[in-house]
């Protein structure tokens, strides 16, 4: 064969060969991954819900007689006890009507004991034809009428005396005192019609309130039925926007008994404990409040998990370091990152955590577990 045809031959022999060498499947380098295993726990699923506090107990300080206000004996913010002096309120006028019922009280009295002496005179008379039975019967009449007068003129001398003890306003309950609405020498018009001086806060024990949804309702039904113990009401976290010194629980003690119908939610309460003297009624306060339980959850972090038409998937790394692309269902999310998955991976599962845009179903690589 001639020389010349030979050597392109060769060369393209050669040619050939070396392009087949350097072949990109044979220079694929092994992609390095993330990957974890599930967590496995029994986990506490909650929602927080914004609501705000109130005192557990709140009262009014009224005026209930007419009077100029004489004194007011209490610094507005501070700690009253359940009777002490608070206002008082000039006590001429009742003192006035307290002595007029008791002289008229002393006088339906002398009444009252002349009609009972006289009918008894009358009766006696009677035995002897002295008197007719139309006179006896006027005297039993005029000592009804006179009793009747006493009673009265007791009642008289009651409301008197009470009117009189209006004018010194003692705390009802014990508690933290706001401002006063009138200072002393206003007069002020409180027998008609009660006016409010000031209100007092018992801020020992505070409730927060806040309100669910019709459906989440629903839930803490089925779930207390279903295992009434095993989610604790007792400690429901109660958080506020700018954290306080101390950390704060609260106990479910009120579900109200009929939804409100313009916006589907249930209102809920909590008594919260208020030892520090931290909290003030009309603070916002965020209730994590429980409502399912789950025994060996199976956790994967959300990050991880895709989405396509057939639903959401996982990237799952089997033993023999290769991709599989793995349907799964998922249910809540739990603190903030976490996600349950209900199916479709077991907990020994090694499950891509990132990099999912690097790798896809059948591909070999190199698993690297993370925490």
């Amino acid at each position: 064969m001639d020389k010349k045809i030979l050597l392109p031959v060769i060369a393209l022999s050669i040619a050939t060969i070396s392009c087949h060498h350097s072949s990109p499947r044979e220079t694929d380098v092994t992609e390095t991954v993330d990957v974890a295993l599930p967590v496995v726990d029994t986990i506490t699923l909650s929602t927080v819900y914004p609501g705000y506090l109130t005192a557990n107990n709140s009262v009014n300080v009224v005026a209930k007689v007419n009077g100029q206000i004489l004194t007011k004996n209490y610094p507005s913010g501070t700690h009253v006890k359940k009777g002490d002096v608070l206002f008082t309120i000039d006590p001429s006028t009742y003192q006035d009507q307290l002595k007029q019922a008791q002289a008229s009280l002393s006088t339906a009295m002398s009444e009252r004991d002349y009609a009972h002496e006289h009918y008894e005179a009358v009766k006696k008379a009677l035995e002897s034809d002295a008197v007719s039975k139309m006179e006896v019967e006027q005297a039993h009449s005029s000592l009804v009428q006179a009793e009747a007068s006493v009673k009265n003129a007791k009642a008289a001398l009651e409301t008197a005396r009470r009117l009189l003890s209006y004018c010194t306003v003692t705390a009802p309950i014990t508690g933290q005192i706001a401002s006063a609405t009138m200072s002393d020498g206003a007069y002020v018009s409180g027998q008609g019609s009660p006016v409010v001086l000031t209100t007092i806060y018992d801020n020992s024990v505070m409730q927060a309130r806040f309100s669910i949804e019709d459906d989440r309702y629903h839930e803490l039904l089925n779930m207390q039925h279903n295992n009434k113990d095993s989610i604790d009401f007792e400690h429901i976290p109660v958080m506020f926007e700018v954290p306080l010194p101390h950390s704060y629980t609260g106990s479910m003690f009120y579900i109200a008994p009929a939804l409100n119908s313009s916006t589907g939610t249930l209102q809920l309460r909590c008594l919260v404990d208020n030892p520090y003297d931290e909290l003030r009624e009309g603070m916002y306060v965020k209730v994590d409040l429980p409502y399912d339980r789950i025994p060996d959850a199976i956790l994967v972090k959300d990050a991880s998990i895709g989405s396509d038409q057939q639903g959401k998937y996982l990237y799952v790394v089997n033993d023999s370091n290769k991709v599989v692309y793995t349907p799964v269902k998922v249910g809540e999310i739990y603190h903030d990152s976490l996600r349950v998955v209900t199916s479709g991976i077991k907990p020994t599962d090694r499950y891509v955590t990132k990099a999912m845009l690097k790798v896809r179903d059948g591909m070999t690589v190199n698993p690297k577990t993370v925490k």
